[in-house]
């Protein structure tokens, strides 16, 4: 009739009614109820290799010519698509190539992006750190990294809106429709 002393520190979850609940500052786990300041744990994504090596960079010879001669283009498009339509490819560009010229440090703005899209993609840090490898090798991080977007389906030369579109994806934005004529 009375609850057990030794259960009175057990409390078990609300039957599931569809309804919402008000929120309360524990949350349940297979052990019981824990307090907010414990966070459940998921595993990890698998981590997973780079498509290309990183002196691979003439498999694509047109890129790799673009990226030696003016690598604030391929940039500005890897960016366009890590940063998911935020910023545009000439805004990305436009500012890698301002930090090239006012400081010559784009390499570490460049990092930045690639470790953005390592975490986005569950890759590989390597063959050592982010910033190492754009300080010493730019130009090649940047094929490499051009070359990983474009082989998981990318089309580069498009950006990240009109790539949702062709996938319909993200973007369902629809133009109204006009009844009628318009005239007066």
């Amino acid at each position: 009739m009375y609850p057990n002393k030794e259960d009175s520190h057990r409390r078990h979850p609300p039957p599931a009614s569809g309804i919402p609940v008000k929120p309360t500052n524990q949350f349940y786990t297979s052990g019981g109820f824990a307090p907010a300041g414990l966070r459940l744990q998921y595993p990890p994504a698998p981590v997973v290799t780079w498509s290309a090596g990183l002196c691979n960079c003439c498999d694509d010879k047109h890129n790799c010519l673009v990226t030696c001669c003016c690598p604030c283009i391929t940039f500005g498009q890897i960016a366009e698509i890590v940063d998911r339509g935020s910023s545009s490819c000439g805004t990305s560009g436009a500012l890698y190539a301002l930090i090239c010229f006012l400081t010559g440090c784009q390499s570490i703005f460049s990092c930045f992006y690639r470790a953005k899209m390592r975490g986005q993609y569950s890759l590989k840090e390597g063959p050592c750190a982010d910033c190492i490898v754009h300080c010493f090798c730019e130009p090649c991080a940047l094929c490499q990294e051009y070359r990983e977007l474009k082989r998981r389906g990318f089309n580069m030369s498009i950006g990240w809106h009109a790539n949702m579109e062709r996938q319909g994806g993200e973007l369902d934005i629809v133009a109204p429709r006009i009844h009628g004529d318009m005239s007066r």
